[in-house]
């Protein structure tokens, strides 16, 4: 099993600076790679300071910079706040940017409260459209001149400027149902899913999940799976409240987002109270400390082992919660001393 880390900027009190922000996210994408991280993922979001990423491209070059191994790519992009022109273009400057080492993450969006001031109130559900249909016309963009006329997009004949480095960008979607597997299996892509804070046998559901899509479509070529958890490494075992607590916390504005619950002002959402919220139960203190990457080093590698035994390609490591930042640096640190190195010798 290979690693993945995605990294994305936040806050939540305008007391933290933008440039301290900047800062902590671009130290940790380099000790990522120090640390011997395989890819290194940062979102797509608009107007919330909560994840603050309206156009990871950016940040993807900006780090090619100083991450000279690892991959770099979109964890993931909001297929219908694109047009196929303009993302085979910065796609594929990204890609000559960082010497052809990008990976394109794409889905349909995540949070209702986008898609009110992005798509004019579109109900998320639809944007899995938008990607189904996006994707095809931005690879023949990549070939040459093509026209297109469908649903969501028409134009005449054009072609991207400039073209990728990579003969063929490595390209994943973010699936959690049957069909969108199964689209993505047919399409070359392959899979991000994430089981969110539900138990280890949804794990193991999206697992079977993925299985019987490669079975249903034979003689394609298997993609790859990747499986999302949010990560916490701690040499202590008692500090292991520190991780749950902030997680729970931040699951309040995650929870307002997803389901449009509550308030946002100056890009600052209100944390919901978690008796609007359906599925509290997963935010109970011994199921996170359970079902999160959360541990001692040899707590996480027994949980990552699990993982791995289901055939898992790649475990994402999930960094930012609202955890304080010298806990997020520590556990990286600790994750790449002390974790990592169980895994490399499989390699």
């Amino acid at each position: 099993m290979k690693f993945s880390i995605v990294l994305n900027m936040d806050r939540f009190s305008e007391d933290l600076s933008m440039r301290e922000v900047w800062r902590r996210v671009d130290e940790m994408a380099g000790l990522a790679d120090e640390g011997g991280f395989d890819m290194i993922f940062t979102a797509e979001h608009h107007t919330i300071e909560a994840t603050i990423a309206p156009n990871p491209f950016q940040v993807l070059a900006a780090w090619s910079r100083t991450v000279k191994r690892a991959r770099l790519g979109t964890g993931v992009l909001s297929a219908s706040y694109w047009h196929p022109i303009r993302l085979a273009g910065e796609a594929a400057l990204c890609d000559i940017i960082t010497d052809g080492r990008l990976e394109i993450g794409i889905g349909r969006g995540s949070y209702q409260y986008e898609f009110d001031r992005m798509k004019d109130g579109m109900p998320q559900q639809e944007g899995v459209a938008y990607m189904k249909e996006i994707i095809p016309v931005v690879r023949e963009l990549w070939k040459g001149d093509y026209a297109h006329d469908g649903k969501y997009f028409q134009f005449p004949a054009a072609t991207s400027v400039p073209k990728p480095l990579q003969r063929e960008v490595p390209m994943w979607c973010a699936a959690r149902d049957p069909a969108s597997f199964d689209w993505a299996v047919k399409n070359g892509l392959s899979i991000m899913a994430t089981p969110l804070h539900a138990p280890f046998s949804e794990v193991e559901n999206l697992v079977s999940r993925f299985e019987n899509t490669l079975e249903n479509n034979p003689g394609i070529k298997r993609p790859k799976l990747m499986m999302l958890r949010r990560t916490a490494v701690y040499e202590d075992a008692k500090d292991w409240q520190v991780p749950v607590e902030s997680l729970t916390n931040y699951g309040r504005y995650f929870e307002n987002l997803l389901k449009n619950l509550g308030k946002v002002k100056n890009g600052f959402c209100e944390p919901v109270g978690y008796e609007t919220v359906s599925n509290r139960s997963d935010y109970a203190p011994e199921s996170l400390r359970e079902n999160m990457m959360f541990g001692t080093p040899d707590e996480v590698v027994k949980k990552l082992k699990a993982y791995e035994a289901l055939g898992i390609d790649y475990f994402m490591y999930g960094a930012f919660f609202g955890m304080p930042y010298d806990r997020v640096k520590r556990s990286i640190e600790l994750f790449c001393k002390d974790v990592l190195p169980h895994f490399n010798e499989a390699r």
